[in-house]
């Protein structure tokens, strides 16, 4: 059995306060004093805070902000002049896609690496927009040996990138024939990718390297961004091109195991020549996310390119195409495709944008995806609320949250404590399906429902010709 893997988080408060989803409304006018005040009993303190703040309005604003929605106060107040109400500064951060409870929730992670857990319970809608309409199959849960992380069998989220043959052909003599195939492991089927807009700059890619180096996964980035890294972290590095070519990463094509070309027609004249470079290479190509990718990935498998990286837009939709659909639906058609033509086995795929939650990253691979690239949700546990800039009219530029002024140690230890808490909730899910390596689970559609299937086989007979 392989060494369990383990990622160590570290508590890492955020240098923002978090902006609570639930507040407290006092109606005081009627308040009768009682001696039996629930007011006292709150577990959090929270009315015993708002009292020091209404007591010197330059205290912080902060407790204000930390109910529970445990509900306790308003069942048990006698003259019932306690709500609790919907914080609107919560409401408005984000956008349709990135909504507050992914947000807070992310944010809760970072902070302590843990899977996260609501007093409140859940009281959102059972489906929604793209992942939300997918729910997966937990019919494992009864079994205590399976229990995700606290379960007593071993349950493996490793994955390979890189070309894996069909077959192996051996001489008479019993010697493989051929070069033996160039694969990286890795203990966690994500990677670290660009931001989805221009933000940190060689700061946050630095932090981002340092935290793949020690999650023991890789991490995608210009060259010119993370000049003068430490040898130790050019492994977890893959350099990102585009069309100018190798020089400015030839001196460093010996130290990293993958790279990755932006596609262009020259794309294969320019793996052919990192591959001179160093023959133990695997040559990655980065594509939009649209079913004419499918197309392109057969084209180019033909020349010795196995490895794809998918790139769907912020809120995981199809890239240049004027009705885009949702990357689950998209990529269950590149699956499908590859599967038909006989090739799925010896390519891999890695999907990025709109993975937000640790479910999509089980989600996505469900709907065919080798691994995911998480993007955004790493500025979200830096504290960034996705408004990319735009809240200062004034100052395009500027960043709420201070991304680029980060320093390098709270950064990397944010989004460690991210994945550490992803990977958790990823263990969770494998062991509830009893599956016990996370291979097995792509293109498993099998173990999940999707919403449109259930609807067409229910409604079907009703929906106009």
């Amino acid at each position: 059995m392989p060494e369990k893997y383990h990622i160590k988080s570290l508590p890492t408060q955020g240098r923002f306060r978090h902006v609570g989803k639930y507040g407290s409304v006092d109606w005081r006018e009627d308040c009768a004093r009682c001696s039996n005040c629930v007011k006292p009993r709150c577990v959090f303190d929270t009315y015993r805070k708002e009292a020091a703040y209404n007591r010197d309005p330059h205290t912080s604003i902060i407790p204000l902000y930390e109910c529970r929605a445990c509900l306790s106060c308003v069942q048990g107040c006698t003259k019932g002049l306690l709500e609790i109400s919907l914080n609107p500064e919560y409401l408005a951060m984000g956008d349709g896609y990135w909504k507050p409870d992914i947000m807070a929730t992310t944010w809760n992670q970072a902070d302590t690496g843990r899977v996260p857990v609501s007093g409140a319970g859940y009281r959102g809608r059972f489906h929604g927009f793209g992942f939300d309409s997918i729910w997966t199959d937990m019919s494992e849960i009864v079994r205590p040996t399976r229990d995700g992380i606290h379960g007593r069998e071993y349950i493996s989220t490793s994955v390979d990138i890189g070309p894996k043959p069909m077959r192996l052909s051996f001489s008479n003599d019993g010697k493989l024939l051929g070069e033996p195939a160039s694969l990286i492991d890795l203990p966690l089927p994500l990677i670290l990718d660009v931001p989805s807009w221009q933000v940190g700059g060689q700061e946050l890619a630095r932090a981002r390297l340092t935290a793949a180096a020690k999650l023991k996964t890789l991490a995608v980035a210009r060259a010119a961004d993370v000049a003068g890294a430490p040898a130790a972290e050019m492994p977890f590095l893959i350099p990102l091109l585009g069309s100018e070519g190798l020089g400015e990463i030839q001196s460093i094509l010996p130290q990293v195991r993958m790279v990755e070309f932006v596609d262009s027609p020259e794309v294969s004249a320019l793996a052919g020549k990192a591959k001179a470079t160093n023959s133990k290479l695997v040559i990655a190509v980065r594509l939009p996310l649209q079913s004419a990718a499918a197309e392109r990935i057969l084209q180019l498998s033909r020349t010795g390119l196995k490895v794809f990286h998918l790139c769907a837009d912020l809120h995981g939709c199809e890239v240049g195409v004027e009705k885009p659909r949702h990357l689950k639906d998209v990529m269950r058609e590149i699956h499908g495709r590859l599967v038909r033509e006989g090739i799925r086995d010896e390519i891999t795929l890695i999907v990025a944008g709109g993975i937000a939650l640790a479910e999509h990253m089980a989600k996505a691979i469900i709907c065919g995806a080798d691994l995911v690239a998480a993007d955004t949700a790493l500025l979200v546990a830096l504290g960034c609320r996705v408004c990319r800039g735009v809240q200062d009219a004034d100052h395009q530029d500027h960043c709420p949250a201070e991304v680029p002024k980060l320093e390098s140690a709270y950064a990397v230890q944010r989004m460690v404590n991210l994945m550490a808490a992803w990977h958790s909730q990823l263990l969770e899910v494998l062991g509830a399906m009893g599956i016990r390596e996370v291979r097995r689970l792509r293109g498993e559609v099998g173990r999940a429902i999707f919403k449109e299937d259930v609807e067409r086989e229910a409604f079907g007979d009703l929906l106009p010709r």
